[in-house]
């Protein structure tokens, strides 16, 4: 029953190897990803990490602020 499963008709080579790469591309991406994020979460905390009013409205007024806070909606 098991040998089955592993071999599917002389398809398990194929259908394992074609899961197989692509749980490696989806761990790659989400890894790579992940490390990105953080690298830019913490660009944004050395630059923005403790906003005071002042700080706050020059965020708020430059142009790539306001592109994303348009694409926002209020919750």
């Amino acid at each position: 029953m098991i040998e089955n499963l592993f071999f599917m008709n002389g398809y398990g080579l194929y259908v394992w190897s074609a899961f197989s790469f692509t749980l490696v591309s989806f761990l790659t991406l989400f890894l790579v990803i992940k490390i990105q994020y953080n690298k830019e979460k913490n660009k944004f905390i050395a630059k923005f990490g403790s906003l005071n009013s002042k700080r706050a409205a020059f965020a708020k007024s430059q142009s790539i602020n306001k592109e994303i806070l348009s694409n926002t909606s209020n919750i």
